[in-house]
């Protein structure tokens, strides 16, 4: 793992949470960015001690050689969905996919797991339930869960960690996300409970699809995002002729983004951004729309929505917008 720059750290034989700190740093509180343990080869603080020195690496495990392997994910730019298969209670519909209404017609009968969740968010994009994705690395967990590795493409934009049953930050329920702040059992790794197993033939983390990224966008997940040029300020939305079924439904999405500026929240601003500009995306995959243009487009509705989160409003158009790309589709009216 660390030959291939992924930041290693040693966790306790037998279990899946990290060695036990030095004496000296169990009864003193102090920043971990700033404990002397580290320069001096120690593995002090789980994953904040994480290293990709060879040497450093030798001499731990050689110290502990039933240690096993945890990998920090921030700084190895992984992005992995950790789904549990846990007995719990299952939540009110409106805390399974957050942000996401999930209708009472909708037969919610033998959901009882992040598996079932998971598939559910991927059914109502229209996507492939990640825990199928054969073309990345797949690693069942000894309690029956999966982990879903994944590399982010766009280091620039850092995700970071949240548990499924986060009233806060979450992607879907029982379903931990492991990124910035967070760490991953390496496959191979045993516990007192079993073997880290990886699936399939695949040992390589995919790129982390564009739709998973917009997800995590819309969730609230982004720490941080690379700068972004501001929109043009708009005081107010002027009519624009439009023709055509394309530029039409364009229109009315532009028109519900905008009209979240009559109230500043309880809108659902980010749903409807996000869809609009997923929607948008497969327009221009179609070929109907043009891009640089629609994304302007939204980008306007968007400030004049919520003119003090332009950074926030144009990551959630990008990502959305080039997962909208790749899933072409033509409205009604157009061949």
């Amino acid at each position: 793992m660390a030959g291939r720059q992924w930041p290693v750290h040693p966790l306790a034989p037998g279990r899946k949470t990290p060695a036990a700190n030095c004496e000296r740093c169990r009864d003193h509180s102090h920043d971990p960015s700033l404990c002397p343990c580290h320069v001096e080869g120690r593995w002090c603080h789980g994953f904040h001690s994480a290293t990709t020195d060879l040497d450093k690496v030798g001499a731990w495990w050689s110290r502990e050689p039933r240690a096993g392997v945890g990998v920090s994910c921030g700084p190895a730019s992984l992005v992995v969905l950790d789904i549990d298969a846990h007995t719990a209670q299952v939540p009110d519909r409106d805390r399974l996919l957050p942000g996401i209404t999930i209708p009472e017609q909708v037969n919610l009968s033998g959901l009882a797991s992040g598996f079932d969740t998971l598939a559910l968010l991927a059914a109502y994009r229209r996507q492939p339930d990640p825990a199928q994705d054969g073309t990345t690395l797949r690693v069942r967990t000894p309690s029956g869960g999966l982990h879903i590795w994944y590399v982010n493409p766009d280091p620039g934009v850092r995700f970071r960690s949240s548990a499924g049953s986060s009233s806060r930050t979450a992607l879907a329920w029982q379903v931990d996300v492991r990124a910035h702040g967070g760490y991953v059992v390496a496959p191979g790794t045993r516990t007192e409970a079993g073997l880290y197993t990886p699936l399939g033939g695949v040992r390589d983390p995919a790129p982390l699809p564009a739709w998973l990224a917009a997800e995590l966008v819309r969730t609230g997940h982004v720490v941080e995002a690379p700068p972004l040029p501001a929109p043009r300020p708009a005081a107010s939305r002027p009519g624009r002729a439009r023709t055509g079924a394309a530029q039409a439904l364009l229109g009315s999405l532009v028109k519900a983004v905008s009209e979240c500026a009559a109230s500043a929240e309880g809108t659902g601003f980010t749903e409807k951004l996000n869809r609009a500009a997923y929607t948008a995306g497969g327009l221009v995959g179609a070929g109907h729309l043009n891009q640089a243009e629609v994304r302007q487009e939204l980008a306007e509705a968007a400030h004049y929505a919520r003119p003090h989160q332009t950074r926030r409003n144009e990551t959630i158009i990008d990502a959305a917008l080039t997962a909208g790309v790749g899933r072409p589709f033509h409205p009604k009216g157009l061949a």
